[in-house]
Formats: structure tokens, sequence, C-alpha cells
């Protein structure tokens, strides 16, 4: 069934909602033992995984808008922006702050000292435990093993930190396998909850260009996600304009 809040970016069902509802379905899915995917969709994502879109069309997944450009690309296909700016960085610790009791949380991608900096965050400033944790370089080379380790564990929450598309293709590969209820791809989270990177400063965030703030710390990495990945998401938004543009 279509989601009747979604939001068709470059063919992509992008829900538009709010931060308290988002967080009101996922709770729910957890206390009635559904299960649901939590997808952050910034134009990196749009871009790199186009060849999944059609495996996203599913009840159990929630993609949601990520940052300034998808927003510049809801006004130009449909007149208004998203109600809300979903990143991931913020929403995921507001997400645990809502809890009304202790999450059993795996941690999935990076390397091992930014994993423990990040189990560490989890435990000790968002108060839920952390059940396991996997590197996301050798750990995820057997996807059977590393699926028992994480149902061996009675995992409820798994996040999935290996970048885009990468952990887009994991989560919907393996989340039927596994027990948890909550998957969520959380791209570089764990870089900043262990403090191996910084968050732009607050008045950045607020202007919204905390896309340049990182930027300008990785320029080699990020220069061609900001400049030739972005020139492939306008022209994906605009391949698929006539479908959302009546």
């Amino acid at each position: 069934m279509p989601d009747q809040n979604a939001v068709l970016i470059a063919n992509f069902p992008v829900r538009d909602t709010t931060r308290s509802k988002l967080v009101n379905l996922i709770y729910n899915c957890i206390l009635t033992n559904q299960k649901c995917i939590l997808f952050f969709a910034n134009t990196n994502f749009i871009v790199t995984c186009d060849t999944l879109k059609s495996r996203m069309r599913n009840d159990d997944i929630f993609i949601v808008n990520d940052g300034l450009g998808m927003d510049i690309a809801c006004m130009l296909l449909h007149g208004r922006k998203f109600k809300s700016n979903l990143n991931g960085t913020d929403f995921m610790p507001y997400l645990f702050s809502h809890s009304k009791r202790k999450l059993r949380v795996f941690l999935l991608g990076g390397n091992a000292g930014v994993l423990e900096g990040a189990a560490d965050f989890v435990e000790n400033k968002l108060n839920h435990q952390v059940v396991g944790t996997c590197d996301g370089y050798n750990g995820i080379k057997d996807s059977k093993d590393l699926v028992k380790t994480i149902n061996d564990a009675s995992a409820e929450v798994i996040l999935v930190a290996l970048g885009n598309a990468q952990q887009e293709e994991w989560i919907l590969a393996n989340y039927q396998k596994i027990n948890a209820n909550f998957f969520a791809g959380v791209g570089g989270l764990f870089d900043f909850w262990s403090g191996y990177k910084p968050r732009a400063p607050k008045w950045v965030q607020k202007i919204r260009m905390e896309w340049l703030y990182r930027l300008c710390l990785e320029p080699k990495r990020l220069y061609k996600r900001y400049t030739v990945d972005i020139f492939r998401f306008l022209v994906n938004c605009i391949k698929y304009r006539k479908q959302v543009v009546k």
C-alpha cells in the first residue's frame, strides 16, 4: 500500500513527517514486536541507492529526508519544503531519549576505536545497553555468522554505519533473518558519538550549512559528494519529475 504521507523524490517514497510522529511509529513497532527500517535520505543516498529503490517500497521501511538538498528538491518538485529536517545525527539521540525503558542495541560499522567510543556514548550518555558490536571491515565478511551473533545477543535495535549504499544493502539483505525490531542506516554517526569527528558549531547547524563545514574538514573525501553527486542527484530528480508533477 502506498504511503499517503510520502513525497516522491527521484522516485524514492520519502516520508513527510515530524520527529515526534516518527518516534511513535518506531516505538509502536518495537512494542508490538514488528520490524521496521529507517533510512535517512540525503542527496548522496538518492544517488548511491538508486538501484535499491524498488526493494525499499515496503511497509516495513521508513525513508525520511536529511538535509538542505532534499528540501530544495521538494520545493522544485512539489512547491513546498518537508515538515522537518530529520537527519540521523540529531534524530537518533532524540529517539533514544524518548524510550520508556532501556533498549538492547547492537552497533555495526566503523573501526574498533570508533566502535568503543560509540558504545560508551550509547551506554553512558543515552542510557541504553549495548549488547554487541562489529567493525565495518573484517567483521561483516561472513553475514551468516554475524546474524547468529546478533540473534544470540537478543538485540532489539541494530544501528548500521557502513555508509551509503553498503549499509542499506546489508540491512535489506539481512533484516528478515534477524530477530531485532528496529534497523537504521546511520552513516557517520559513530564518528560523532565517539568524538572522532566534530559536529559543526550550533549556529552553523542552525543555518543548515553543516555540509559546508564537513566539506572544509574533509575536502578529499567529500568533494565528489558535493559536486559530481549533487549534479547526479538533480538529474535523477528531473528524470522522474513527470511522475510527481500533475
